[in-house]
This record gives C-alpha cells, sequence and structure tokens, in this order.
C-alpha cells in the first residue's frame, strides 16, 4: 500500500522562486530515491484560524506564505530504506542546499493511504 509523507512550512513571499528550485532540486532526489509522486503547493486560500489553521501550525508571518507539499512512495518499507539513505546524502546538508525558509518551522509526518479515488 502507498506511503505519503505530507510537509508545511512557511516560506518568505519573496523566496518564491528560490523554494520553487530548491523543491525542483529535492523532487530529482526523491525520485531518485524511489518516490512516485512529489507535489508542491504554493498558498493562494489559507485563511488564519484563531484556534487552528495551517498559518497558525506553521508560526507563519505576515511576509511569508504556507507551504503545502507531499510525496508518495510505494509503500512505507521503501520510504524507511530511502529516508536513511537520504539522510545521508551531502545534497541534504543544510550547509550544502541551505533551505530558504526556517525549517524549524516546518511541520511533516508519515501517512499510511486510507482513501485513494
Amino acid at each position: 500500500m502507498h506511503y505519503v509523507d505530507g510537509f508545511v512550512a512557511a516560506v518568505p513571499t519573496a523566496n518564491r522562486d528560490a523554494y520553487k528550485k530548491y523543491s525542483e532540486g529535492f523532487a530529482a532526489i526523491f525520485k531518485e530515491a524511489g518516490v512516485l509522486h512529489f507535489v508542491e503547493t504554493w498558498g493562494v486560500d489559507v485563511p488564519d484560524g484563531k484556534l487552528t489553521s495551517f498559518p497558525l501550525a506553521v508560526q507563519c508571518k505576515p511576509d511569508e506564505t504556507v507551504v503545502f507539499s507531499w510525496m508518495t512512495w510505494p509503500s512505507k518499507e521503501v520510504r524507511d530504506a530511502a529516508w536513511d539513505q537520504l539522510m545521508k546524502d551531502p545534497r541534504f546538508d543544510p550547509a550544502v542546499t541551505p533551505m530558504p525558509f526556517d525549517g524549524k518551522r516546518m511541520i511533516f509526518g508519515g501517512f499510511e493511504v486510507l482513501v485513494n479515488l
């Protein structure tokens, strides 16, 4: 069964092009590792909430935009083996490939597919 990694982050709006280039580079790396589908989205209609919301979850500032991303793996086993190798890949080192956003405020998780139409 497929497995999905999901991510939400706040990216400085001025860094949109840099983030797109960064994501395209990582998409290629993840594809090498076995990812079936890689999606990056740029927030357009992401309302602030009073109790919960995407902006609250990542402490989004007025000059930032929320991004929502996910990638689909063939299985959790493939994903786990790939992540072990990816964490050793020098291209993942922020000193080599700096993130154009504050990675400390990114939220992420791994999910089993429950419904797929």
